[in-house]
């Protein structure tokens, strides 16, 4: 009979705590301490394999070997995620609400958001030719948060944009481990779906009639997989879940304001857009810098890869930054490098900053293509519609912290638009690519 490979096992009784402390670092550290890409360890008292690479994300993505139900850490769901989401759902529950937000990100509709996402960014630009100083992370969010919520049909007055705002990046932030920040995310979630939950209600009355387009008026009306409407609780996590993500990308915003910035040559190209720069020059944002550092599933049926066991029900952790960057997928894998994606025609298992393989049936974003337009066409108003000044300021980011961004948010200085600045934002919109 033949003897199965043990799995390296790494030190210590548990590493929850070297986990949240070393943060994007942990799995990659463990791996090349280990000299494997799969390793078992104790995460929050459970035992768990963490695995990276193309080949590790085929597997873990695929829905036959793989489950998400009962696999998400709690704090996850009470903070980031909201409980009964889409993200710890499988088979038929998974499939029936996945159509659902795919049914609201066709093209035309990405196109509408980015669209009112350049409306905002222009206005504000507008305010910051006033401003001595501008944080910009702290603008993109507001903005998104701005565009988000007007896209999904989501009213939101002018007094609580910052409220609103706040309450989403408190979520987000609260990923990564720290109890203060887990507090602050759990009380702008309660917040958050309480204020949603009402506006779900009031469509289901007939006192708003919002656009049968948009996100709040597809939720309001879905009906699952068992031909019921979703409870108040569930149509609000997932009213979140449809523009949340959204303001998340901010943090790529910044990351991509900081490579113009210490790849100026970026900026002219991102401007002239040959070849579809802006594109490329996304991309690797989206692979370069740290977003998401890892996933995790638990095995649906044993079963044996590359002659390791895995047993039902054990909980297995993905390394999605370590993919993004490994060398046996990338070359010059630590190497900001845009021209890497000129037609690219790469595996959706080497590349996964929001989730591998089939938008449709897998466990890949549903909104992933609205991301990367939102994140093409603001880098191209930068390059194309205004100048800045970028004054001396701690641009380093921690990876240590998760989520991490450049700690000073990125200020920009003396910013001034371009004197056809309106005739550029113009012919931006309604003039995106299709998506493919």
């Amino acid at each position: 009979m033949k003897v199965k490979t043990p799995i390296p096992r790494a030190k210590g009784i548990d590493n929850s705590l070297s986990l949240i402390k070393e943060g994007f670092h942990f799995l990659p550290n463990q791996r090349k301490e280990m000299q494997s890409d799969i390793f078992k360890t104790r995460i929050l008292g459970q035992k768990a394999i963490c695995i990276a690479g193309e080949e590790a994300a085929e597997v873990f993505y695929n829905n036959d070997l793989f489950k998400r139900k009962g696999a998400m850490p709690k704090p996850l769901k009470l903070s980031l995620f909201g409980e009964g989401s889409l993200h710890g759902l499988d088979g038929e529950p998974h499939k029936n609400r996945k159509r659902m937000f795919l049914s609201m990100f066709t093209p035309e509709r990405v196109e509408d958001l980015v669209d009112l996402a350049l409306k905002h960014l222009d206005a504000k630009a507008g305010e910051w030719q006033s401003q001595d100083g501008v944080a910009v992370l702290d603008q993109m969010q507001e903005i998104l948060t701005r565009a988000g919520c007007e896209w999904a049909g989501v009213p939101l007055a002018e007094g609580e944009v910052q409220q609103r705002t706040d309450e989403v990046v408190a979520m987000v932030d609260s990923f990564g481990g720290s109890l203060s920040r887990f507090r602050d995310g759990k009380k702008a979630r309660d917040s958050h779906e309480e204020w949603l939950q009402k506006i779900i209600k009031s469509v289901r009355k007939g006192k708003y009639n919002p656009p049968e387009n948009t996100a709040v008026y597809t939720i309001a009306h879905h009906r699952d997989e068992k031909g019921k409407p979703f409870d108040l609780h569930t149509a609000a996590v997932e009213l979140s879940n449809a523009f949340r993500p959204l303001i998340a990308t901010a943090n790529f915003l910044v990351f991509g304001a900081l490579a113009m910035h210490e790849h100026p040559e970026t900026r002219q190209k991102i401007a002239a857009d040959e070849d579809r720069y802006s594109h490329m020059f996304s991309q690797e944002v989206r692979r370069y810098y740290p977003f998401v550092p890892a996933m995790a599933a638990k095995v649906k049926k044993d079963f044996t890869w590359h002659d390791y066991t895995f047993k039902k029900d054990t909980l297995v952790i993905l390394d999605i930054f370590g993919t993004n960057r490994h060398p046996d997928s990338w070359e010059q894998a630590e190497t900001f490098l845009p021209e890497r994606f000129k037609d690219w025609q790469g595996s959706p298992f080497a590349f996964i900053p929001q989730g591998g393989g089939d938008h449709h049936i897998g466990h890949r974003c549903a909104g992933e293509w609205l991301t990367v337009y939102v994140m093409r066409a603001f880098f191209k108003y930068f390059a194309q519609n205004i100048s800045y000044d970028v004054p001396e300021q701690d641009l380093s980011y921690s990876l240590e912290r998760m989520p991490t961004f450049p700690k000073s948010g990125f200020v920009i200085t003396n910013v001034k638009k371009a004197a056809d600045s309106d005739e550029l934002l113009h012919s931006m919109q309604k003039r995106h690519t299709a998506i493919q």
